[in-house]
C-alpha cells in the first residue's frame, strides 16, 4: 500500500470517529431535553424544571434548544408560583428577542395566570402579546380573556374596548354583552348598559344578576314603577345581602311614588352596609311613617339621625318636631325645632321651625337660653316678619313668667304707651317684690314707687301701697309705714287682696314700735277677732301682753302672758319669764318668787334663766332673804360664767355681805369683780364699794396699796381721763361720726388702759362699722372681746363675725361665732351664729361638723324657711359629699318644700337626678322641665339638669335628643366646665354606641 494512501485513510478514519462521537453526544443531550418536555406536558414541573436547568448548558448560546430550556425552566417556575418566576420569564424575554417561543410564553404565562385567579398578573402578560398572526377563534380567545383580566381588575375603559369586539361573536358574545352592560352601569352610562343587559335579560346564566342591574338602574334614571317591577321578583329567591340591596331598591322606589304603606315593609329589610344604617336609611323609614300618622314609629326613626348636616337632616328634624307635638311632647319639640332652625339647607323650614322654636320657648320655657332673648333673635332674625306684634306681646310676657322683672323693665323703658304703661306699673311691682323678698328693701322701695307712679291696675295700686308700707316697717320707718297701711286700708280695690286679711296686724305692729301701745292693743284685738291660726292668735296675745307690760296694767299682761303660757309656744318662756316681772310689778312678791321658781324648773334650756336667776335674787334680798338670794346668785355665777349678769350678780352678793358686816367676802367678792371683768362699770363700782369699805374699817392705807395694783385705776388722773372719755361719748350720742371717731382714737391714745377703754374700743368700733370701715372696725372689737364678757361682749361677737363673713374668711370667722353662739341669751344670735357656723364647717370641708350645726338649726322651731332651706341644703350636700345619698336625697325633698331662687333650683336638680338614678326617666324629664321653665335663670343648675335629661332621653331609646342636648350644653355653657367635660363624656359614650348601628355617626 502507497505510504501517502495509507496516511489519507488514517486521517479519514480518524475524522469518521471523532464525528461519529459528537454524533452521540449531541443525541444524548436531545434526549435529555425531550425527557425534560415530557416532564413539563406532564405537569412534574419541579422535574422538569430542574432538567432544563441542568442540560441547558450543553447547548450553544445561540442554540434554540438553550433558548427552550430558559422559556420552560420559567414557565414550571410561573406554574409552581416561584416568587422570581416574572423575572426568569423577563430574562428569558430580554436575552432571546428572536426566539419562537416569545410571543408563546407570553400567552403561556398569562393563560397560567388567568386560570389561576391572578388577573392583574395575567393582564400584564397578555397585554404584551403580538395577535397580528391569530387565527379568527385564536384572536376571539385572547380578547374574551384580556378584556376579562382588565375587567376583573376594573380597567374599565380598555376591558370595553376588547367586550366590544366580541359583541356579535357566537361564543363570547353574551358574556361580553353581560359584562360590557355591567360596566357601563358602573359608570353611570344607563342607556348603554339597560341596552346590552336587556338583550341577556332572559338568558339563565345572568338573569338574576341583570334583573338587579336593571331594576338600580332604573331605580337611578327615576323609573321607580319600572324598579319595582324588576326588583320585587328577586325577592323571592335572593340571598341575605342581595335580599338587603333589593329591598332597599323596592322600598326607596315606593317612597319616591309615595306609596308610603308599601315601602315601610321593604325599608324595614334593608340591613345596612356592613350592617349599618346612615342618617338617610332612617329618614326615609321615619318619613314613610309621619305620612302614615304613626307618630310614635315615625319618632323612633327619626330620632336615630345623629350628626346631619344636611338638607336631609334639616328636613327630617323639622318632621321630628311636628311628630313630638303630636305626642304632646313640647320638651323635644323644642330641641327639633330649634335644630332645624338652626340649618340653613331650607329657608322656608328655617323660618318655619324658628317660629316654632320661639313660640315654644315662651310655652314650656327654654333650658339654653332666657326666654326673652329666644324671641328677640327671631326678630332679630325675621324683623319684618308678619307676626312681629305679635312677638313683641310675647317678650314682655316672657320676662314676666320666667321672673326676669330687670329685663321686663329694661325692655319696657323706652316703649311706654297706654298699654305698656299697665305693664311696666305691674312689672315694677314684681320687680319690686322680688327685691324686697332677697331683704334689699332700699331698691325694694325706690321700685314700689315707680309702680305706684302709674295707677294703671288698681289692684296692682293696693298691693303695691301695702308692701311700700312693709319695706318701710323693714327699714324702721314706721311712721311712712303707718301712713302706707292706712292708705292701702281704705283703697277700694284692697279688700280683694291677701294683703287685707293682715293689714290690722301690720298695723298694729306699726304701732308697737311707735310705742302707741293703746292703738297697737285696738288693732292687734281687731285682727286677733277675725283669726282663726293658732301660731298667730298666740303672737297677738304675746304683743297684746307686752303692750298691757308697756303701759303698766300688769293685770291684763299677766292675764296675756298666761294665755300664752297655756298654748305652750316657742315663746312660753319668754311669757313665763315676763308674767313673773309683771307679779312683782303689782306689788305681789310672793307671786312673783313662785313664778321665777316655776319658770327656772320648766324652762331649764331657756336663754332667760340666768335673767331668772338674777330677778330671783333681787327678789329675795327685797324679801331680806339674803341666803336664798346668795344661793340663787351662786347658781347663775357657776352655771352661766359666760353670762353679762355674772359681774352684776357678784356686785349684789357684795352688797349683801358689806349689809351684814361680812366685810372679808365682800372685799373678797369685790376685788374677784376687779379682777375678772377689769374696765366695766361693775369693776369700777367694785373699786367705789372696796374704798368704803376700807374706810369704814379704817385701813385707808391698806386700799392705797390695793389701788395700785389695778393699773387701769389711776386715781391722780381719773379726772383727766373721764373729761377726755365723756368727750369723745358726747360726739358719739350727737351721731357725729368723724368727730366721735377722732375723739375715742384720741381717748384710747392718750389712756391706753383707762377707765373707759372697753366702752371707747366699742363704739369706736360700731362707729368704724357703720363708715364701713371693716378692718379698722375689726381691731377694735377684738380689743373688747378681750376682755371679760361684759355688755358690749354680744354686740362686738355678732359684727365681729358679720366683717369676717362678708370676706368669706371662714377660719376667723368660726371660733368668733362658736363664742357667739355660747355666750348669747338672744335667740336670733344663737341662730345667726348656728346657721353660718353650719356654712363655715362645710366651706371647710367639715361635713360632719356641717350637719350637726344645721341640725342645731333644724331643732328650732321658730327659723325662717330660708334659714330651714340653707340647713338642709346643707345637710344635702354634705351628703352627697360623703357619698351618703339616701339622706341626701331626703335633704333635698325638704328644701324643695321650703326654698326659693337658686336653692329651689338645686333641689329640683337633685329631685331629676335621683329619679333618673330610679330609673323613672319621664318623671326625671319633668322635672329638668320645670328648672327650664321657673328657674332658667339658675344657669348652672339648669346645665346640670340637662346633662340628666340627656342620660333619660338616652334611656328612653331617643339618641337624638340625648345627643342634640349634650352638644348643646357644649356649646352653651363653656362657664361651666365641670358640666362640659361631663357632657363630652356622655356624648362620646352615645355615639360610641350609636356608631355600632348608623355609619354617618361621626366619634
Amino acid at each position: 500500500m502507497n505510504f501517502k494512501k495509507v496516511i489519507f485513510w488514517a486521517v479519514i478514519f480518524c475524522t469518521a470517529t471523532a464525528i461519529s462521537q459528537e454524533s452521540a453526544i449531541y443525541t444524548n443531550y436531545l434526549n435529555e431535553y425531550n425527557k425534560a418536555l415530557e416532564l413539563y406536558h406532564t405537569k412534574a414541573y419541579v422535574a422538569a424544571q430542574q432538567k432544563f436547568n441542568t442540560i441547558k448548558s450543553n447547548f450553544d448560546n445561540d442554540s434554540e434548544l438553550k433558548a427552550n430550556c430558559e422559556f420552560y425552566a420559567a414557565n414550571c417556575a410561573i406554574k409552581l408560583g416561584q416568587p422570581n418566576s416574572d423575572e426568569l420569564m423577563q430574562e428569558f424575554v430580554k436575552k432571546n428577542p428572536t426566539s419562537t417561543k416569545q410571543n408563546s410564553a407570553f400567552i403561556d404565562v398569562a393563560d397560567y395566570y388567568f386560570k389561576t385567579g391572578k388577573y392583574a398578573y395575567a393582564a400584564k402578560w397578555y397585554s404584551r402579546v403580538n395577535t397580528a398572526y391569530f387565527t379568527h377563534k385564536n384572536k376571539e380567545d385572547f380578547n374574551f380573556k384580556y378584556g376579562y383580566a382588565l375587567f376583573a381588575t376594573k380597567s374599565y375603559d380598555k376591558a370595553k374596548e376588547y367586550f366590544l369586539s366580541l359583541l356579535d361573536s357566537q361564543q363570547y358574545g353574551a358574556q361580553a354583552k353581560y359584562y360590557y352592560g355591567f360596566m357601563a352601569y358602573n359608570q353611570n352610562e344607563y342607556e348603554t348598559a339597560d341596552k346590552y343587559l336587556g338583550e341577556v335579560a332572559e338568558d339563565d346564566s345572568y338573569k338574576t344578576e341583570v334583573s338587579y342591574y336593571l331594576a338600580d338602574m332604573n331605580f337611578k334614571l327615576g323609573n321607580f314603577e319600572k324598579a319595582i317591577e324588576k326588583g320585587l321578583p328577586l325577592l323571592e329567591t335572593a340571598q341575605r345581602n342581595e335580599h338587603s340591596e333589593i329591598s332597599k331598591i323596592v322600598g326607596e322606589s315606593y317612597f319616591n311614588l309615595q306609596q308610603y304603606s308599601e315601602a315601610i315593609p321593604h325599608l324595614k329589610n334593608y340591613k345596612g352596609k356592613r350592617g349599618k344604617w346612615n342618617n338617610t336609611d332612617y329618614y326615609l323609614l321615619g318619613y314613610s311613617y309621619y305620612k302614615q300618622n304613626d307618630f310614635e314609629n315615625a319618632v323612633n326613626y327619626f330620632n336615630k339621625i345623629i350628626d346631619g348636616t344636611n338638607s336631609v337632616a334639616q328636613n327630617a328634624y323639622y318632621h321630628l318636631a311636628e311628630c313630638y307635638l303630636k305626642l304632646d311632647k313640647k320638651q323635644e319639640a323644642l330641641n327639633a325645632f330649634r335644630n332645624a332652625s338652626q340649618m340653613t339647607f331650607s329657608e322656608a323650614i328655617q323660618k318655619d321651625a324658628w317660629l316654632n322654636y320661639a313660640k315654644l320657648s315662651y310655652d314650656i320655657g327654654n333650658p339654653y337660653k332666657s326666654v326673652p332673648d329666644v324671641l328677640k333673635e327671631y326678630l332679630n332674625q325675621y324683623p319684618n316678619a308678619e307676626n312681629k306684634n305679635e312677638i313683641n306681646d310675647l317678650i314682655i310676657s316672657s320676662y314676666i313668667t320666667s321672673n326676669d322683672f330687670k329685663g321686663a323693665l329694661n325692655y319696657l323703658e323706652n316703649k311706654k304707651n297706654g298699654t305698656n304703661e299697665t305693664l311696666y306699673q305691674q312689672v315694677a311691682y314684681y320687680r319690686a317684690i322680688e327685691l324686697f323678698n332677697e331683704g334689699n328693701y332700699n331698691e325694694a322701695k325706690a321700685y314700689f314707687k315707680n309702680s305706684l307712679t302709674y295707677k294703671k291696675n288698681a289692684l296692682i295700686t293696693a298691693k303695691a301701697t301695702f308692701w311700700n308700707a312693709e319695706t318701710n316697717y323693714r327699714l324702721s320707718n314706721f311712721n311712712d309705714a303707718l301712713d302706707g297701711f292706712t292708705s292701702f286700708k281704705n283703697l277700694p280695690e284692697a279688700s280683694k287682696t291677701e294683703e287685707f286679711n293682715t293689714v290690722n296686724y301690720n298695723l298694729a305692729y306699726t304701732f308697737f314700735k311707735l310705742k302707741e301701745y293703746n292703738k297697737a292693743i285696738n288693732s292687734f284685738k281687731n285682727y286677733a277677732s277675725e283669726q282663726t291660726d293658732e301660731a298667730l292668735l298666740n303672737d297677738c296675745n304675746l304683743r297684746l301682753a307686752d303692750c298691757y307690760f308697756a303701759t303698766r296694767n300688769y293685770s291684763n299682761a299677766v292675764t296675756y302672758y298666761n294665755k300664752v303660757t297655756v298654748a305652750k309656744t316657742a315663746d312660753a318662756d319668754y311669757a313665763q319669764f315676763q308674767k313673773a316681772i309683771s307679779y312683782g310689778l303689782t306689788g305681789d312678791a310672793n307671786s312673783k318668787i313662785n313664778e321665777l321658781k316655776s319658770f327656772l324648773n320648766q324652762f331649764k334650756k331657756s336663754s332667760y334663766q340666768d335673767d331668772a336667776l338674777y330677778v330671783l335674787g333681787n327678789s329675795y334680798i327685797e324679801k331680806n332673804e339674803t341666803g336664798l338670794a346668795l344661793e340663787s346668785f351662786n347658781t347663775l355665777i357657776s352655771n352661766f360664767k359666760r353670762s353679762p349678769l355674772v359681774s352684776k350678780s357678784m356686785l349684789k352678793k357684795g352688797l349683801i355681805y358689806y349689809n351684814t358686816d361680812e366685810n372679808n367676802k365682800a372685799l373678797t367678792t369685790y376685788k374677784s369683780i376687779v379682777t375678772q371683768f377689769p374696765k366695766t362699770a361693775e369693776a369700777l363700782q367694785a373699786v367705789k364699794n372696796i374704798r368704803q369699805i376700807y374706810v369704814d374699817t379704817g385701813n385707808v392705807d391698806e386700799y392705797a396699796n390695793w389701788v395700785k395694783t389695778v393699773n387701769y385705776v389711776n386715781v391722780s388722773n381719773a379726772e383727766l381721763d373721764n373729761d377726755t372719755y365723756e368727750s369723745a361719748e358726747k360726739q358719739y350720742l350727737q351721731n357725729n361720726h368723724l368727730k366721735a371717731i377722732a375723739s375715742f382714737k384720741k381717748y384710747l391714745s392718750g389712756f391706753p388702759d383707762g377707765l373707759h377703754t372697753v366702752k371707747a374700743h366699742f363704739y369706736l368700733a360700731q362707729l368704724l362699722f357703720s363708715e364701713n370701715k371693716l378692718d379698722e372696725a375689726a381691731t377694735h372689737y377684738t380689743s373688747v372681746l378681750k376682755e371679760e364678757q361684759n355688755e358690749f361682749t354680744e354686740t362686738a361677737l355678732q359684727n365681729l363675725a358679720l366683717i369676717h363673713l362678708k370676706n368669706t374668711h371662714w377660719k376667723e370667722a368660726i371660733p368668733i361665732l362658736e363664742r357667739l353662739e355660747k355666750e348669747t341669751d338672744n335667740s336670733k344670735n344663737i341662730t345667726f351664729a348656728q346657721s353660718n357656723l353650719m356654712k363655715g364647717y362645710y366651706e371647710l370641708k367639715n361635713y360632719e361638723k356641717a350637719v350637726n350645726y344645721a341640725e342645731k338649726v333644724l331643732s328650732n322651731t321658730k327659723i325662717e324657711d330660708a334659714v330651714k332651706s340653707d340647713a338642709h341644703v346643707i345637710i344635702a350636700r354634705s351628703a352627697i359629699k360623703t357619698n351618703q345619698m339616701d339622706i341626701a336625697r331626703n335633704a333635698y325633698k325638704d328644701v324643695e318644700k321650703i326654698a326659693s331662687g337658686e336653692l329651689k333650683a338645686e333641689a329640683l336638680y337633685y329631685s331629676a337626678f335621683f329619679e333618673n338614678e330610679d330609673g323613672s326617666y319621664r318623671v326625671s324629664n319633668e322635672i329638668v322641665q320645670k328648672i327650664a321653665s321657673d328657674y332658667a335663670a339658675y344657669k348652672y343648675w339648669a346645665s346640670k339638669g340637662l346633662v340628666v335629661m340627656a342620660k333619660n332621653y338616652y334611656q328612653l331609646n331617643d339618641a337624638y335628643q340625648a345627643t342634640y342636648i349634650l352638644e348643646s350644653v357644649i356649646k352653651n355653657f363653656p362657664e361651666f366646665e365641670e358640666v362640659t367635660e361631663e357632657a363630652k363624656k356622655e356624648l362620646n359614650l352615645i355615639k360610641t354606641q350609636e356608631a355600632k348601628t348608623n355609619e354617618s355617626v361621626k366619634q
